[in-house]
């Protein structure tokens, strides 16, 4: 099987505007005076606090946990001492309690680095050093990893996909990480395959980041069980059931796991932070951000200690060159719009976008042509036109009928409309009312 060029049906090539910061440096010198570390930054039960108003920590010290089965820990950013312990609105537009320390500039340890060959670790002490790593999915929403990497003994795992897809537009943190980090990226997939006895590993990376896959197929050249596949550069590539097609051509629903069909997907930062945490006993406590837009005056990739203001981050970026029309946490066709600067990074921000008003504003919507592009790009197969139709006129049971709950709301469909109808926005709001309706019925 050739492991270029593969890709799913569906899908759209955009301008996916890495140049902002494609070929920018890891920026490892920022340091933030005060962090504000929130304690539900994962799928699943929010952490306690575990330190006092003026404990003083450390760099890696935990700081919150849960005793719930879905949970992840969360640990000090930098050394310093606890001044509060407070509510703020986080990313996410939700508050949450967030523990705020100020730096004291030391970054001193709270964890002692091991060198630990992890082929002489059994499973259980490798999921526990996950879990108390606090690592979650750094691709997505946060789905605390150690119950994910637990496979069932009935379960058999034929192929293990490292996501390095990265595609959405404008982010390059990633991208980065796997230019950088090639050796954490094998050894983390290496330790997976353990835990999944699993024989054969894949690296899917979409073919716009040429550089990246030569990295990786460097350190990967020893290794006879593992492959760096390039992958067509297509939106949405990186989704896992797509990339899942793309180099197994195994076909998962929306109602499957991917498990279920004999894979184990996993973004390949995560991976990394599997192999410091198993490797080297190192907890989660920073990630590359990247910081990019037309509205930012020196966009720049930057290794950020989790709980920094964004506001903190645009004045390491000398502020704006232009006041920016729209900011969003995430990737442009995906993330979260923000309102404010005040809202921390969490484990999962791997970019900021600025844009200024000429790339943040759409043109205002017209009649539908009926050309069914939104049709051909849909990478699930729905009838995007006909969906909006249907959550205009308020007939929600309709349009689950016509599989409303397997879209898997990437914008495709929007973004190639050429009456620039906002599709993938009225599905949205077909299955948020499709709910309301069925918890009132009971």
């Amino acid at each position: 099987m050739s492991l270029e060029n593969l890709t799913f049906k569906g899908g759209f090539h955009m301008d996916d505007h890495k140049s902002y910061t494609q070929n920018c440096p890891l920026d490892t010198n920022f340091e933030p005076k005060m962090v504000y570390i929130p304690l539900h930054q994962h799928i699943g039960a929010p952490c306690t606090p575990t330190v006092k108003v003026g404990d003083e920590v450390k760099v890696g010290q935990k700081i919150g946990e849960s005793k719930a089965t879905i949970s992840a820990p969360v640990h000090s950013s930098v050394s310093g001492k606890v001044m509060k312990i407070e509510q703020m609105v986080l990313s996410n537009g939700q508050k949450g309690e967030v523990v705020v320390i100020e730096s004291d500039g030391l970054n001193e340890l709270g964890y002692t680095e091991t060198n630990d060959d992890f082929t002489q670790l059994s499973k259980e002490v490798i999921l526990e050093r996950i879990k108390e790593a606090g690592i979650v999915g750094l691709g997505g929403a946060g789905f605390p990893t150690h119950i994910k990497m637990k496979k069932k003994p009935d379960v058999k795992i034929e192929e293990v996909i490292l996501n390095g897809a990265e595609c959405e537009p404008y982010l390059t943190s990633d991208q980065l990480n796997m230019e950088l980090y090639p050796q954490k990226a094998i050894g983390g997939l290496k330790i997976i395959m353990k835990l999944m006895d699993c024989d054969k590993g894949y690296i899917g990376v979409e073919d716009n980041k040429q550089k990246a896959i030569g990295i990786l197929k460097n350190a990967a050249k020893d290794e006879t069980n593992i492959s760096i596949c390039a992958v067509k550069t297509k939106y949405p590539q990186g989704d896992e059931r797509r990339l899942i097609n793309a180099i197994t051509g195994k076909k998962i629903s929306k109602a499957q796991r991917s498990n279920e069909r004999g894979v184990q997907g996993l973004n390949i930062s995560s991976a990394m932070a599997i192999y410091d945490a198993v490797v080297h006993s190192i907890p989660l406590t920073h990630r590359i951000v990247t910081m990019t837009g037309s509205a930012i005056k020196e966009p720049k990739n930057i290794y950020v200690p989790i709980g920094t203001k964004f506001k903190d981050l645009v004045d390491y970026c000398d502020g704006f060159k232009e006041t920016p029309y729209k900011i969003v946490v995430g990737g442009p066709m995906m993330g979260a719009c923000q309102y404010n600067l005040e809202a921390p990074t969490v484990k999962t921000t791997g970019g900021i976008i600025f844009m200024n008003e000429k790339d943040a504003t759409l043109a205002s919507p017209e009649p539908c042509i009926k050309c069914a592009k939104c049709v051909d790009v849909c990478p699930i197969g729905l009838l995007p036109l006909f969906l909006q139709l249907k959550s205009l006129n308020g007939d929600f049971e309709g349009a689950e009928k016509m599989h409303l709950n397997d879209c898997i709301e990437c914008g495709t469909c929007s973004y190639v409309c050429p009456s620039n109808r906002p599709l993938v926005e009225a599905i949205v709001h077909a299955k948020t009312q499709l709910k309301a309706q069925q918890r009132k019925r009971g």
